[in-house]
């Protein structure tokens, strides 16, 4: 149970990271803003589900992860990369992101080892990642 829950969380840390990158690449420019509006309010969202998901493993006398692995790391590389392309690639890559943790959410939301409470707070996240992704699709129509 602990073990699934850490999976989503270090994706979480990983999402948090790589939003981080992000928006420390972006300049200033006013064409930027609405991007990094959007990216800002979805790294908010990221942390909010981390935030979730550590209290849910405490609850449940787990102790959470910390760090968001190779994953954080890959994740670091492939970020650094896309933006190096320009922005409909770092899009891309965020987009890509997105999806992988809106399948890893309703992946866990099938597995009958997590608790009823635990895939309450799970369907929560499912909509969000969901919304992230029509976020992500909007800046990408604009690029």
């Amino acid at each position: 149970m602990h073990d699934e829950m850490n999976k989503l969380l270090k994706s979480e840390l990983s999402a948090i990271e790589t939003y981080q990158q992000a928006l420390e690449k972006k300049d200033t420019d006013p064409e930027h803003v609405p991007a990094i509006d959007a990216m800002s309010a979805i790294l908010d969202d990221h942390q909010r589900a981390a935030s979730r998901i550590e209290a849910a493993i405490r609850q449940k006398g787990g102790e959470p992860v910390h760090s968001s692995g190779a994953w954080g790391t890959w994740s670091a590389i492939v970020m650094g990369t896309a933006q190096l392309f320009g922005d409909k690639a770092a899009l891309k890559v965020l987009k890509e992101g997105e999806e992988s943790g809106l399948k890893e959410y309703t992946d866990a939301l099938s597995d009958t080892g997590i608790p009823q409470d635990q895939k309450t707070l799970i369907s929560d996240l499912v909509a969000t990642q969901r919304k992230h992704v029509q976020t992500i699709d909007g800046l990408m129509s604009r690029v």
